[in-house]
């Protein structure tokens, strides 16, 4: 049964995540509650991730909906970012990260009420030094702390103002590279229960693929709504989380 309730979960995750980020706040508490180790919950997620992240570039890809040329570079900018946040994280407290997290999702939000990008540009991502430095910092905080990682690109790209396909594409390709190394890392630590991980990726790549084709029909003016309240659960989520650490 546990194994059907996880495929469940990772269709509706990954949904979302692909929609707006924000998979985690579905299933790593489903996954917690459902008294799966920590460790494996967190192996079982960047290993759905990794799969079902590239298998929804790959369609947008396939479908010409972006270039290599333009994404190529993405790669090494968020695994740099990440291996440097993961530096950084080895030296601040727990509740540094909270606080670090939830000023950036605040500050995300109340931007996307004066920020001026709709997704609604048809100008590919360029290499520039908004661009560049915004990925390479959102994967600092990838690699540091994670929760709200693809919401805060999709601001990004909204702020560059790329068209949400293009963008959700982007992402899904940013969020591979970042869980790539996490997922080789636990998967060498032992720390993956395959039948847990298996089921999760299984529901994560159907969800994908969910995911890209709702993504090709939303209409640009309906996405800073989705983000604005997948960004406010993210910091009650975040800000619960701290405040029990600390019962």
């Amino acid at each position: 049964m546990e194994y059907i309730i996880l495929f469940i979960v990772g269709i509706c995750a990954t949904t979302l995540g692909t929609l707006a980020g924000g998979g985690g706040l579905i299933n790593l508490p489903i996954m917690l509650i459902m008294g799966i180790p920590v460790h494996s919950a967190i192996g079982a997620n960047k290993l759905s991730n990794t799969v079902s992240s590239f298998s929804s570039f790959f369609y947008l890809l396939k479908k010409k909906e972006i270039s290599l040329k333009e994404s190529f570079w993405i790669i090494p900018v968020s695994i740099c970012g990440g291996i440097s946040g993961g530096f950084i994280a080895s030296r601040i407290s727990g509740e540094s990260m909270y606080i670090i997290a939830i000023v950036l999702l605040i500050f995300a939000f109340v931007f996307s009420f004066i920020g001026k990008g709709d997704f609604s540009g048809m100008e590919p991502l360029k290499f520039n030094k908004i661009s560049a430095t915004g990925l390479y910092s959102i994967g600092i905080y990838d690699g540091l702390f994670g929760p709200g990682q693809g919401t805060l690109l999709l601001y990004l790209f909204g702020y560059l103002n790329l068209a949400y396909i293009r963008a959700v594409a982007l992402v899904r390709l940013a969020t591979f590279s970042s869980c790539f190394g996490a997922a080789v890392t636990y998967i060498a630590s032992g720390k993956i229960i395959w039948t847990i991980a298996l089921s999760l990726l299984l529901g994560s790549l159907t969800g994908a693929q969910i995911g890209v084709r709702i993504a090709q029909k939303l209409k640009p003016q309906y996405i800073k709504p989705i983000l604005r309240v997948v960004t406010a659960a993210l910091i009650v989520q975040i800000f619960a989380e701290n405040v029990l650490s600390l019962i």
